[in-house]
């Protein structure tokens, strides 16, 4: 077992894909250019994160293909179905650039309309088109709101907060 600081999931083995221990892993769509850089990841299991190097990456329409070393057949793989892939934090933050930030960060964020403030981000969700925030108002609501550039103005990481459009409805 190998623990670090901080690990981000990645994907999910979803299942095999063909007979050499390849893994079909789902992924954020927006994140292949990330998939592809990867070097080594954690396979979570049982609470336990092991270290596996990534031999190759390749894509179809809808899924990751990735082949893992020492993972050569379908029963290799297969004991690793539905369990979630990681990297470490620092990782990750060393490929984002400057406006860049992890989704999970949003969780906390005052919530900001025309400058007032609507409420605070409590969590993060996708809905399999776009990234959902979960906003608590004022009036102690919980709204959706879709992570999209026509409604989410600005994030600020300094400020901790979050601008989104004035639309009739949308936090209440």
């Amino acid at each position: 077992m190998s623990e670090s600081p901080s690990k981000v999931s990645v994907g999910k083995i979803l299942n095999f894909h063909g007979v050499r221990g390849e893994a079909k892993v789902g992924y954020s769509k927006n994140q292949r250019d990330f998939m592809e850089s990867l070097d080594n990841v954690y396979i979570l299991k049982n609470n336990e994160y092991f270290l596996v190097k990534v031999k190759s990456v390749k894509f179809n329409n809808k899924f990751a293909i990735i082949k893992f070393e020492g993972i050569n057949t379908v029963n290799d793989i297969i004991e690793y179905k539905n369990c979630l892939i990681f990297v470490d934090e620092k990782e990750i933050r060393e490929k984002l650039d400057d406006d860049e930030f992890l989704i999970d960060e949003l969780v906390g964020m005052q919530v900001l309309c025309e400058g007032k403030k609507v409420g605070e981000v409590i969590g993060v969700s996708n809905n399999g088109a776009n990234d959902l925030l979960s906003v608590k108002s004022t009036t102690n609501k919980i709204c959706l709101v879709p992570f999209v550039k026509a409604i989410v103005l600005n994030v600020d990481i300094k400020t901790r907060t979050v601008e989104v459009e004035n639309i009739q409805g949308l936090i209440e």
